[in-house]
Formats: C-alpha cells, structure tokens, sequence
C-alpha cells in the first residue's frame, strides 16, 4: 500500500502546518517510528504496573468518568469500562465532516499518542496509522462537542471503528465498522485501562478542523490579494499606499507583506501608472494593505497557537512513567484554540467585508465606469445583484464571527462547569470560508468587467494571464444574463485555478 507515496514517519518530531499540508497533497504513507513505539509501551508497562500495585483510586483508570470520579472499577471490569466509555459518548450529531478533517483527526491524535504520556497500546497507534493509510473514513459528525473536556464525541465516533462498532465511508459506501474490519482482515482493537479515555479525551477535531480552515484560508487571503489588484485596475486606482515607504513607518509584517504583494502583481501595468484625476481612492482600496495585512497578522498568529497544540499531549491523566505519576489535569480544555479561532472567524469575515465594499465601488458609475458595470443599464440590471448576493452573505459571515468562546453550559452534573465551546469555534470557520469563496467569485466578475472597460490600456503580464483564463470560463457580459450561471462559473474556476502568490513575489 505504500507503493509510490512518500513515507512520513511519526513521532521522529513536532508536526508544522507545512508538513501537514504536503502530508495531505501527497498522500504521503504513515509509519509508527522505533522511537515512538519505545516510548508508547514503555507508558504502557508502566501504567499496567502502577494499575496493578497501586491502592489509591487513579482517575479514568480504576475509575468512572467525569462527576462518575468517585466510583471505583474493579480489575476485571477496566476494559469493558473503556469500550463502554467508547460507546456511550458516541453521540456526535448532524452531517458527517469533510473525509479530510477526519484524516486529520486521525493524524494528529497518532502524533499526540506517539509521545508516550498517554499511556496505550502501540498496536492501537498502529490501527489507527492503517485507517488512515487505507483511507477507512469513520463517520464523524460535525455538532456534539463542547470543546471542554477535549473532542469527546466527535473522537468517539472517530474511534467505534477500532473495535468493531460504528460506521465508515470505505471503498465508494458509507458500511458498519465490523463489515470493513472483516474486508481488511483486521481484528477489533481490544482496549486496555485508560485506552478509551485516552482516545477521546483531546482536541483533535478542534485541531483537524482548524488545520483545514488555515489551508481553506491561505487559499483565500491569496485570491483576495489578487482581486483586490485587478479591481483596483478596474476603477482606476492609485499605486501610492501600497509602496513600501509607507508600510515601513507602521511595519506590522502583514501589512509589509500585502504592500509588497500588489506591486509584484501590478508590476508592468500600464493602467496603475497612467495619470489619475483623483488624488485619493475610497478606504477599501487605499487600506488594502492594513485590512489584508491585519488578517494576514491574525491567521499567523493562529497558526503559531496551532503549531503548539498539535505538538501537545491533551487527554486526561497524563501518564509520566519516568516520575512515577499519573496526573489529573486539565490539558483537554479547548480554551486556547476557541480564542484563536474565534479571532480567525473575525479576520477572515473582514476579507469579505472589505471586498464588497469594492464590488459596491465598482458598479457606482464613477471614474468612467458604466453604471452597474454594463454597457446599456436601464434596459439592463448589469452586475446590481451579484453585490447584493455579496451583502448577504457578508452580514451572514458577521453572524458567524460571533465568538463562540463567550459561550458556557454546565455539563457532566457539574464536574465540568466552564467549557471552551472550541469546537462550535472551529466548525463556524468552514461556513465563513464557504461564503468567501462566493464573495471572491462576485469581486472576480465585477473586477474582470471593469477592466475590459478599460481597454485597450492593459494591466500586468500576471493580470493579464489571469484575465485571459478568465474569459474562457466565463465572458464579458454585453447584455443581461443569468448571473447565478456566471457565479458558478467562476466559482469552478476558481476550484481549478491556482493562485500561487509567492512565485511572483520572489521574482519581483
């Protein structure tokens, strides 16, 4: 199975947003290290001893869970304590998740595994490697999590497939886990103490969730770069605050950066440098480089809460063989990432909100722009409503930027009694990013007309190749059409068009 994929192996060291995403793009095959598989059962043995000789109660191990803390479990009954906790806490609700969050998921909890503070088998590290290798996709669902005391139903679901139970998407077909357990040939998982809670407690779906988002994100903030240049052409704006003289006096690196990015795009353009009448342009296109820059700042800063997390060990008790402890804490509570998504949700709003202030610029009628952005208006409507379809979605993204981090409720009889609400953080971030891809599509189409009402002046080379692909999906609109039919369009343009902004900055 590992014929031909680049092999990665886990544990060997901490996990970067960058390795995940060459992970990811090419379909790199992943192994268990020696390294990790010494230091999974060296906890292991350590935690069979400590179970074995110890007398005073070890939570989630010789105990129920949550306000259950206080019940004692005898020897004979540890395992089915942890396959029942697996199954009881199975109840995450709603539509399944992207088949890539759960990969994710299933990469990022082997990682934290991997360290050897949790305490498991390294056979059960090991199946969870062959899903994701094999592409066995279990069915998560994407509401249930109060992002508290780490991922507990959506990693419930995610691990009912290991022994025996639950569903997965395998082969083309949504079937039971015991079905695909029998085609791969693989025996259910049988749990040890501490394995189920191991398992479940964590913040792998907030991760896996907020992983994605960035790569979605990254993805956005590059074509917002770019239809923010060509709208820029479109109404005849000014090159002068995105020269690198005025991002150095206020040097946030975001703002540097977005400077820097829209002279790379637009150098070579005859329309940036010819005469303008107009000594100012309107804040959405002189503030550019703040606003682009600002979200940019804030999606780094994500990334770095990120990258801490993901290299971390968040189920409860934590195992330290080498100190001879089992520690109860509180490292699953998601509050670190809930705030940090909920700023993210808060940036990326603002990349829509700024582009639709520019779609609305554009079909004003000024600097010798027709009227809503077509030849004849009166007779015809032109690109009126693509900016109201903008507007909605807009003002349903400021919906979503609501922090779901102020948010609390009780939970588990009170033993749980301030959660972080991280996962409703994380989950909201994809419906933001859904509603930018669309606002990115109407600034597209609004700021490609513009500019053909400019010709025969041309923009850059790189705008000018963008154009050109362009219009073989999508033309210039001469008279009124079914505009949904152009949006979707240029929304599969854009699905296939790669916006590579880095390139032509290094060559500038």
């Amino acid at each position: 199975m590992s014929e031909n994929r680049p092999i990665y192996e886990i544990g060997t060291g901490q996990l970067t947003y960058d390795q995940i995403e060459k992970i990811l793009k090419s379909n790199a095959y992943l192994t268990l290290s020696e390294e990790a598989e010494k230091r999974i059962q060296h906890c292991r043995d350590f935690l069979d001893r400590k179970t074995e000789e110890s007398e005073v109660p070890i939570y989630g191990v010789t105990t129920g869970f949550g306000s259950l803390c206080n019940k004692h479990i005898s020897a004979d009954e540890l395992s089915v304590l942890q396959e029942n906790l697996v199954k009881s806490h199975s109840c995450s609700v709603g539509n399944p998740i992207d088949p890539v969050i759960v990969k994710l998921m299933l990469l990022l909890k082997a990682h934290a595994l991997s360290m050897g503070f949790s305490g498991v088998q390294v056979e059960t590290v090991r199946r969870i490697l062959d899903f994701y290798n094999n592409d066995v996709i279990p069915v998560v669902n994407d509401r249930g999590s109060l992002g508290a005391s780490g991922d507990l139903a959506p990693l419930a679901n995610l691990f009912l497939p290991l022994i025996g139970e639950g569903e997965v998407f395998f082969q083309g077909r949504r079937i039971p886990g015991s079905d695909m357990l029998d085609i791969m040939g693989w025996y259910p998982i049988k749990l040890k103490s501490k394995e189920g809670l191991a398992l479940l407690n964590g913040t792998q779906f907030m991760s896996a969730n907020g992983i994605k988002a960035l790569i979605d994100g990254w993805h956005m903030v590059n074509c917002f770069d770019l239809f923010g240049a060509m709208s820029l052409e479109a109404f005849d704006g000014r090159i002068e605050p995105f020269l690198n003289c005025i991002q150095q006096v206020r040097p946030h690196p975001g703002q540097i950066e977005t400077g820097k990015v829209f002279r790379s795009l637009l150098k070579g353009s005859e329309m940036i440098v010819r005469h303008k009448e107009h000594v100012q342009d309107p804040y959405s296109f002189r503030c550019i480089p703040q606003v682009h820059g600002a979200v940019k700042d804030a999606m780094i800063h994500v990334t770095e809460v990120l990258h801490i997390e993901i290299n971390s060990v968040t189920d409860n008790p934590t195992v330290f063989p080498d100190d001879d402890m089992v520690v109860s804490g509180g490292n699953f509570h998601g509050e670190p990432l809930a705030l940090a998504f909920d700023y993210m949700g808060v940036a990326l709003h603002e990349l829509g909100n700024i582009s639709e202030r520019r779609v609305a610029q554009l079909i004003l009628g000024q600097r010798g722009l027709p009227e809503f952005l077509v030849a004849h208006p009166g007779l015809n409507s032109g690109f009126m409503i693509p900016q109201y379809a903008a507007a909605s979605m807009v003002s349903q993204n400021k919906m979503y930027a609501w922090p779901a981090s102020c948010d609390s409720i009780v939970s588990s009889n009170g033993q749980e009694d301030l959660v972080s609400m991280g996962a409703n953080s994380a989950t909201k971030l994809h419906k933001i990013i859904d509603n930018l891809k669309y606002i990115a599509a109407i600034e597209l189409m609004n700021a490609a007309q513009g500019i053909d009402f400019r010709r025969p002046a041309k923009s850059s080379p790189y705008i000018e190749k963008v154009m050109k692909e362009f219009r073989k999906a999508v033309p210039f609109v001469e008279d009124d059409v079914v505009m949904e039919d152009y949006i979707k369009k240029t929304m599969q343009f854009l699905d296939s068009f790669d916006v590579n902004l880095e390139e032509i900055v290094e060559n500038d």
